[in-house]
């Protein structure tokens, strides 16, 4: 039982992280703090600090992986939810308009992290499209990322955008063997949608 609460906080804690971290982003964008070029030279710093976490214990960096990074992936490649999150807004905002690529941002901080959370914890009915999933958590995190898509979108660019990357984020996408990070899918796919909608 203990070992579950210790599980249950330190997914709390990731992302909780997570949602924060998005919302940084976006507000540190929106005021021109930030853009893709600098987005670009964290990522490269952080594929750095990756590397070389693997054989030294970084101060500062290793408190964190060891605070919001999952036990495998600080051993296969620390620090890869954080780059995979960066890497997806740079990619948004390289393919996207800037409001277009916050608003995806926004449905990954937020839609991404509820769906997690509220699955984990009151999740029930097994969602269709995927054997780990719950189907609370994947309205709970429709539910976030329209509300986090709305204030850079019309509601209906809002509504399909995050119904189609709750729907990307639950069927598990693999490239081979290799699944899809949801850090990179969830917001392309969101922008996508905004975009296409705004085309035609």
């Amino acid at each position: 039982m203990e070992k579950i609460n210790q599980i249950n906080q330190f997914e709390w804690n990731r992302q909780l992280f997570h949602i924060f971290l998005g919302i940084a982003i976006v507000a540190l964008l929106m005021y021109g703090f930030i853009d893709e070029k600098i987005i670009l030279i964290i990522i490269i710093f952080g594929l750095i600090a990756s590397y070389l976490s693997r054989t030294i214990k970084i101060p500062i960096i290793h408190h964190l992986l060891q605070r919001f990074e999952r036990k495998d992936e600080i051993k296969n490649f620390p620090g890869k939810g954080i780059i995979f999150y960066f890497i997806g807004a740079y990619i948004s905002l390289s393919l996207f308009p800037k409001d277009i690529a916050m608003a995806s941002i926004m449905v990954l901080a937020l839609g991404d992290s509820l769906s997690h959370l509220y699955g984990l914890h009151y999740g029930k009915i097994k969602h269709p499209l995927s054997k780990t999933k719950f189907l609370e958590g994947t309205i709970a995190g429709f539910i976030g990322a329209f509300i986090g898509a709305l204030v850079f979108a019309r509601w209906y660019e809002a509504l399909l955008a995050s119904f189609a990357a709750m729907v990307v984020e639950a069927v598990e996408m693999k490239i081979g063997a290799q699944q899809v990070d949801d850090n990179l899918i969830i917001p392309f796919v969101a922008g996508a949608v905004i975009w296409l909608i705004r085309a035609l």
